[in-house]
């Protein structure tokens, strides 16, 4: 196992995430908890010090499945990490019930790593509100030893990132993202761990293989990398994408099953960071995945004032291609809901105005329509 320098820890660079546990019967709320103890013994022994988990995951059993399996072992053989839920609105003035409850859950007295969860366009102006005390009640956890480290995990803009440093920052000792070849350009990932960079804030990476569709690519894009790293998996570029990335800490992967955590144990065995060659090569597969299905907007912004709605015209074709490309998820719906409903997609009255000066003649108000449907506005 790789281990990376943490302040005074040494950390294994691959984290056991459990959004994705094995479950009973395909109920994702049914965890097979006997499996899960065999993954965490099989981690542990591999070399696995960093497990994660939250509150939301698995309709609230992750944290309970873990707890449970990491029990057999030593507390301070191991690191477990939890977050806080702002993902859902109503937990905002809840922080001290829910810290509370996470501990008990997990049978521990503290947290060797916690997060303010999921910031992001929809929770930003929560999360700075000093009136739900989220930042004065973490705060003191730390002070008192039940946070031994305390961090964040966004999947929101850059812009939504910088808003919440300049009040969290700080505080701030490690901040997680969705970093993985796909979304280095497509989602402004290299940008935002950028900005980490600046603060001297360390990067965790969750999903690295971005649900798992990193694992297997076309025939013909795996016979390109297959003809630069014949011992390689498609699985293992991903996250040799990442061990060329500075700063990158540990990498959380979600693992349904014994097979997959094998597969990356033996991946993160050593470190191979790609060439220049290869990185080019990966990222230029990755430009071409999502040519296939985003429309082609550079953010010109001439569609702007041409709108008589005034629609953020990009940023809504941005997210349109998000939840294209993925087939659904939640960043694009999160994001939509943030924007005033005279502003979201289907406030386009599809006058085509827009489109007269599309330098990339896309047909815009067919998106809008379009993405409305999709989000079931």
């Amino acid at each position: 196992m790789i281990y990376k320098a943490f302040q005074d820890l040494q950390l294994s660079a691959l984290g056991m995430g459990s959004m994705r546990l094995p479950v009973i019967g395909g109920d994702d709320t049914r965890v097979d908890e006997e499996q899960v103890k065999k993954m965490v013994a099989l981690a542990i022994e591999g070399g696995v010090n960093y497990f994660d988990t939250a509150w939301g995951y698995h309709g609230g059993q992750s944290e309970l499945a873990m707890g449970r399996a990491l029990a057999a072992y030593p507390r301070e053989s191991f690191y477990l990490a939890d977050k806080f839920p702002g993902y859902d609105l109503s937990n905002m003035d809840k922080v001290e019930e829910i810290f509370e409850k996470q501990l008990e859950k997990c049978g521990v007295d503290y947290f060797d790593f916690y997060l303010v969860h999921n910031v992001c366009e929809l929770n930003i102006e929560q999360y700075l509100d000093p009136a739900h005390r989220i930042y004065q009640y973490l705060t003191e956890q730390k002070k008192n030893g039940r946070i031994r480290r305390l961090g964040f995990s966004a999947h929101g803009s850059r812009a939504v990132i910088e808003r919440f440093l300049a009040v969290y920052g700080d505080a701030m000792e490690f901040g997680q993202l969705q970093v993985n070849y796909l979304d280095w350009n497509f989602q402004d990932a290299k940008d935002k761990v950028e900005l980490l960079r600046s603060r001297g804030l360390p990067v965790w990476v969750m999903e690295p293989v971005r649900g798992g569709s990193l694992a297997s690519l076309s025939p013909a894009d795996e016979s390109k990398l297959f003809a630069l790293r014949p011992n390689e998996t498609i699985a293992a570029w991903a996250f040799r994408f990442l061990q060329s990335i500075p700063g990158v800490t540990v990498v959380l992967s979600g693992m349904s099953n014994a097979d997959q955590l094998e597969q990356n144990l033996a991946t993160f065995s050593e470190d191979k960071p790609l060439s220049g060659g290869e990185m080019e090569t990966l990222l230029s597969i990755a430009d071409a995945m999502v040519k296939k299905i985003a429309l082609p907007c550079t953010a010109c912004r001439y569609c702007t004032s041409h709108c008589p709605q005034g629609l953020d015209i990009p940023h809504l074709l941005a997210l349109y291609n998000e939840h294209a490309y993925s087939n659904g998820g939640f960043i694009a719906p999160m994001a939509v809901s943030a924007i005033d409903e005279d502003k979201r997609p289907n406030a386009c009255i599809g006058c085509r105005s827009c489109e007269a000066v599309c330098p990339q003649q896309i047909r815009i108000s067919e998106a809008m329509a379009g993405f409305s449907r999709m989000l079931g506005l």
